[in-house]
């Protein structure tokens, strides 16, 4: 069924005519995703190989990169961090029904790029596909990792295709054929390219979407873009959405212990005006909060890590 910016009945009730929220820049975007790794050597070997994923090196101190130092390794798309894989195998796996990751979302930006790492990402004997879709709004491909953290693969369809007749954006999930995909796309050479990719969205399992919209919307600053029955999306500047929430398997999860799976989910502001700002609502509405100044750290409803950085 076709999904529009009006939210269902079951999901959070529209905000008091008087109601004036502050929202994020528009030019916010996701950063990289961290995972805590029980087996961080093999994770990473499976990042690099399926995903093609390479080594990065930053100067943040909460990203060291490298290969297994201080049981750390950053990997992304060229200089960009897309995934942070820390060392924890004292924890333990997330139980069935937690709170947590659904999926890390990477976007390409062409069919072409996409359907090489699609096809690379397939014939990995780790990977797990788990489905492909048309959204209307883009082509999006699903794998699982070796240790359980969903993946998605994914192109935007131009943005000015977005909106319905009616002028809001339109979502769906409809079929898409995966092989009729890879033929058309795929460049048939040997050796696939190093992607070119960055984080698009991060999709959480929440307990309750009326908190998630209370949280990320109401407190953080996204606008709610579209919903559907059990899921909640929200972004910046009109994209169609930066995070996705849903109780699809999650349905009155409380507060999650640390486990095998999401660390912390990073987002990205244009410079520290932004910053301040949202550290002042984040004050506002009594959310603890670590700031170095250049950083915010603090846990959503359901003790996930969110960390928010100035690009300045």
């Amino acid at each position: 069924m076709t999904t529009t910016s009006r939210l269902g009945a079951d999901q959070a009730p529209a905000p008091p005519a008087s109601y004036a929220p502050q929202i994020l820049p528009a030019t916010t975007t996701m950063s990289a995703v961290t995972l805590h790794a029980a087996d961080l050597n093999r994770l990473a070997a499976y990042y690099r190989e399926a995903l093609g994923l390479v080594d990065v090196a930053t100067d943040n101190p909460s990203t060291v990169a490298s290969r297994g130092e201080a049981g750390r390794i950053v990997l992304g798309s060229g200089n960009t961090p897309l995934v942070v894989l820390e060392h924890t195998p004292d924890l333990p796996l997330a139980r069935p029904g937690q709170a947590g990751l659904f999926h890390t979302a990477l976007l390409f930006p062409d069919r072409s790029s996409l359907a090489a790492t699609v096809a690379r990402t397939a014939r990995h004997p780790r990977s797990r596909f788990v489905g492909s879709a048309d959204h209307l709004v883009s082509n999006a491909f699903y794998f699982t990792d070796p240790e359980g953290n969903g993946i998605e693969l994914y192109w935007d369809r131009p943005r000015d295709t977005w909106a319905g007749p009616d002028g809001r954006l339109r979502m769906d999930t409809l079929p898409l054929d995966p092989n009729s995909f890879l033929t058309e796309h795929l460049d048939r050479a040997d050796v696939a390219p190093d992607p070119v990719a960055d984080i698009g969205h991060v999709h959480l399992k929440v307990g309750d979407l009326a908190r998630a919209k209370e949280f990320y919307a109401d407190v953080l600053g996204f606008e709610v873009t579209t919903g559907m029955p059990g899921a909640l999306f929200v972004s910046a500047g009109g994209y169609h959405h930066h995070l996705g929430m849903n109780t699809w398997q999650s349905a009155g999860a409380g507060p999650r212990a640390a486990t095998i799976g999401l660390g912390q989910v990073a987002i990205t502001v244009p410079d520290n005006d932004g910053l301040a700002n949202l550290a002042d609502r984040l004050r506002r509405h009594r959310v603890a909060i670590r700031d170095d100044g250049r950083t915010l750290r603090f846990e959503d409803p359901w003790t996930s890590l969110i960390e928010v950085s100035s690009a300045n």
